[in-house]
């Protein structure tokens, strides 16, 4: 008979040891296909489905009533999409668009930081000029400007109070159409331009104007260098909303003739009596030049959004000591 060691008989009378259980599962690992199995059910939305039927059978309806109303002809906006006549007028809207943001964007800067100046004569006409633009429509505006010579019959450079004038011009042959339609445009929208810029640069932390101080950069480097490029992400945003309603507010300047495209499109239909055609042809281009702002709105958005790698790396190019290159303080 085998005798065992005391090892081995305390083993035997311990009999056989409980099962090690599963040690627990790290955190990050998925848990076996057995556990945690339920399915989720969704809850029935009636509603959205009654909208969504809804606006489909809204939007049908009106596609096919445009579509095969006999009243509105076809062919003549075939005929007139692409007139000759109307891609001129379609061009001068594209100008007075370019030009007057580029003049209002000008003004609005300045208007901004007058606003956010320290002397209180500044602030005050900033805020005067705001006020009254702003505070009175557009339309009166231009055709104030096409009737300027109702109150300056002739424009004139030399000395003031009745001094010799050495230059003089007539306010009729300066102030044409065209003329009128971007001192009105440019002038109204630098008022709401300068409210955007101002809302951005104050928006920027007042710690980075700070840093560029202690860096010894002037108020002109901080502001170019350091606030206007953080506060872009502010700007950006209400800029594209105001270019793109300036696409469309430029059709204000047919009450003046500014051969615009609404003023040619009402020019023809007067003549043709397509008034709807005509309309529609015009509705056309205006949607075309308004999806083109709005795609490229959309990546000046991106390129500017908060963490874009080239708004950071000129923003720190600029704050970092001894950093050389484009856009670094040397």
């Amino acid at each position: 008979m085998t005798r065992l060691s005391k090892d081995d008989a305390a083993v035997e009378a311990a009999g056989t040891p409980d099962p090690v259980p599963d040690p627990a599962p790290r955190p990050g690992t998925a848990p076996p296909d057995d556990e945690f199995a339920f399915k989720v059910t969704r809850r029935p939305r009636p509603g959205r489905w009654l909208a969504v039927l809804l606006a489909a059978a809204c939007t049908v309806w009106l596609t096919y009533t445009v579509v095969v109303n006999p009243h509105l002809h076809w062919d003549v906006i075939a005929e007139y999409q692409f007139d000759g006549v109307i891609l001129e007028g379609l061009w001068v809207t594209v100008q007075l668009t370019l030009i007057s943001m580029t003049a209002g964007i000008a003004i609005g800067l300045l208007i901004a930081v007058m606003q956010l100046s320290e002397s209180p004569v500044l602030r005050l006409t900033a805020s005067a000029y705001t006020w009254f633009f702003r505070g009175t429509p557009l339309l009166v505006q231009l055709i104030f400007w096409f009737n300027l010579a109702l109150l300056f019959p002739v424009i004139s450079i030399g000395i003031p109070f009745d001094g010799p004038k050495l230059v003089e011009w007539q306010t009729n042959a300066v102030i044409t159409g065209f003329v009128a339609a971007l001192l009105g445009l440019s002038i109204n929208e630098g008022a709401y331009l300068a409210e955007i810029v101002r809302a951005g640069i104050q928006s920027v932390d007042p710690g980075q104007r700070e840093a560029g101080a202690s860096l010894g950069l002037s108020n002109r480097q901080i502001l170019t260098r350091v606030v206007l490029p953080q506060a872009m992400r502010v700007i950006i945003p209400p800029f594209g909303n105001q270019f793109i309603s300036m696409l469309k507010t430029t059709s204000l300047v047919s009450v003046i003739a500014g051969a615009d495209l609404m003023t040619v499109s009402q020019h023809l239909y007067l003549a043709n009596f397509e008034v709807i055609a005509l309309l529609m042809v015009a509705s056309l281009w205006y949607l075309a030049l308004t999806t083109v702002a709005s795609v490229a709105q959309h990546f000046i958005e991106r390129r500017y959004s908060p963490g874009a790698a080239p708004l950071r790396r000129r923003v720190l190019t600029n704050l970092v000591p001894g950093r050389t290159g484009k856009g670094a303080v040397s």
